[in-house]
């Protein structure tokens, strides 16, 4: 189904449902939030002209809930559905329920989400197209089968989950004797992250870098990419900070990651915004890993640097608009930089930090963008991933970029929960990573606790700022939780249409 929209439903909540929701309002479009019981006072149900609570704080419940999403879209009287990104946003069996249900689905058919998101079929997709990918076995294995893998090919090795990726039921394996207990605890994690028990096993790369291509592509047949985003600082799989353009590419080894890409996108006969995965060994080969159809949480650096609004692309692409340029009229400037925001405390292995919001004030400047899904006032709950947001920066030079990222960084204020901007500001001020020389082992060789500096001016400006917070009980910049139908909105505070699931 194809045709202007009119409403549209985000099937998601923090930072990415108020992203997108900015885009569609910047076209004319009425916008639909669906939340949880956890989220009943959220940025993202604020930001929206409605709001559909769909179930209890859970996921399975509520953000999953296939039923209650449709429902909510069906009494709003939505056109189109948002995925986001994470939930059902790469779910082929839930776009095809949209479609039949007949509303448009902005993203990619059911048919491609289907083929990439089986990650070892994608590999016999891709392979067939000539692409290359990592060594490894072509569909789901035992834990014997993995170990006879491993004893043909060596180790190390990488046990991945079959129906999903993001770093979610992946297991480094070193020896034979870690295999049983990693092997056990991949499959649980891709059941628990998945709904899919099934694992494969893949060679592993030694000292990878981690480099994506974003891709484009509509219903006529026009593929283009919009230029690649490195990946590499990660922690436990997950992206940390990306940048783009990559510090390790020539511009040959660029035009032939990029060719591949949109070589990629036309083998699944894609359409709408995509990623491309690779992996980037030390000699100059790459491998495809797999292909995200969706739009990625990276994806305002790729914006920056072209001046494209990828998520209007991506409204105009699923209404049946042809692409409005071709490859030869994509152009970037400067350089950009993302770092995630998480609400962890990395002194303590990076575990989840939950709490109320009591004071942000985030950095500003030339060249500084923030996509943020919380505001003073906000409970960060224990029930979903902890990106609260995304700062990223722009400049002229990669140079210009870190410093202007690090003094960023030293403004941010956020107080309430442990975050990871200590964390950040280390990586920015990193030699190796300044340098550009660096793998996805970075941070394991690089951070420890104990390189964490003690405070900031930034902390204790915002502690400062705090103090005098609590003095006022009703300062407006605290408002307290609220369970009615009235919440803050752009243009302050109004009355919304709170509709509950039943």
């Amino acid at each position: 189904m194809s045709g202007a929209i009119r409403s549209l439903l985000v099937a998601n909540r923090g930072e990415i449902a108020i992203r997108i929701m900015r885009s569609a309002r910047e076209m004319g479009i009425r916008t639909l939030a669906v939340y949880s019981e956890a989220d009943r006072t959220a940025a993202h149900v604020r930001a929206a002209d409605t709001a559909v609570l769909v179930g209890p704080a859970p996921s399975a419940a509520s953000y999953l809930n296939m039923g209650a999403i449709l429902d909510a879209a069906r009494r709003t009287g939505a056109d189109a559905i948002h995925p986001g990104y994470g939930f059902l946003s790469e779910n082929s069996v839930f776009a095809r329920k949209v479609l039949e249900a007949g509303l448009i689905f902005v993203g990619p058919t059911p048919e491609a989400i289907q083929a990439m998101g089986d990650k070892t079929g994608a590999r016999t997709l891709m392979r067939g197209a000539g692409i290359p990918v990592v060594p490894g076995t072509d569909g789901q294995v035992s834990a014997n089968d993995a170990a006879a893998f491993c004893a043909s090919h060596g180790f190390p090795v990488l046990l991945k989950a079959c129906g999903g990726g993001g770093g979610k039921g992946m297991r480094l394996v070193g020896g034979p004797g870690d295999l049983p207990d990693a092997f056990r605890a991949a499959s649980s994690e891709a059941s628990s992250a998945f709904g899919d028990a099934r694992l494969y096993v893949e060679k592993y790369v030694e000292r990878p870098r981690h480099v994506e291509i974003q891709v484009l592509a509509d219903r006529y047949g026009n593929v283009v990419h919009l230029g690649e985003r490195e990946c590499s600082i990660q922690r436990r799989h997950q992206k940390v900070v990306e940048e783009s353009p990559s510090p390790a590419l020539t511009a040959g080894l660029r035009q032939a990651m990029a060719e591949t890409a949109v070589r990629a996108a036309r083998a699944c006969s894609y359409m709408n915004a995509g990623t491309v995965e690779f992996l980037l060994d030390a000699s100059g080969r790459f491998y495809f890993l797999e292909m995200n159809t969706r739009l990625q949480v990276e994806h305002p650096i790729t914006e920056l640097r072209t001046g494209l609004d990828l998520v209007a692309l991506q409204i105009r692409i699923a209404q049946g608009e042809e692409l409005p340029f071709t490859q030869e009229g994509i152009h970037w400037r400067g350089h950009a930089i993302e770092c995630r925001i998480c609400a962890e405390d990395v002194t303590e292995g990076y575990t989840p930090s939950t709490g109320r919001i009591v004071h942000r004030r985030p950095p500003q400047g030339p060249g500084v963008r923030e996509d943020c899904g919380v505001e003073p006032g906000d409970e960060v709950p224990v029930w979903y991933d902890p990106l609260l947001s995304k700062l990223c920066i722009w400049a002229p030079s990669r140079d210009e970029a870190i410093d202007r990222m690090a003094r960023a960084l030293d403004e941010y204020e956020l107080l309430g929960v442990r975050t990871n901007i200590p964390l950040l500001r280390f990586v920015m001020r990193n030699s190796a990573f300044r340098s550009g020389r660096y793998s996805t082992h970075f941070l394991d060789e690089e951070f420890s606790a104990g390189a964490l500096d003690g405070g900031s001016a930034g902390l204790q400006r915002a502690a400062a700022a705090v103090c005098a917070l609590l003095e006022d009980r009703n300062h407006p910049s605290i408002p307290a939780t609220r369970g009615d139908s009235t919440g803050p909105s752009r243009g302050g505070w109004k009355k919304r249409r709170d509709e509950s699931y039943r």
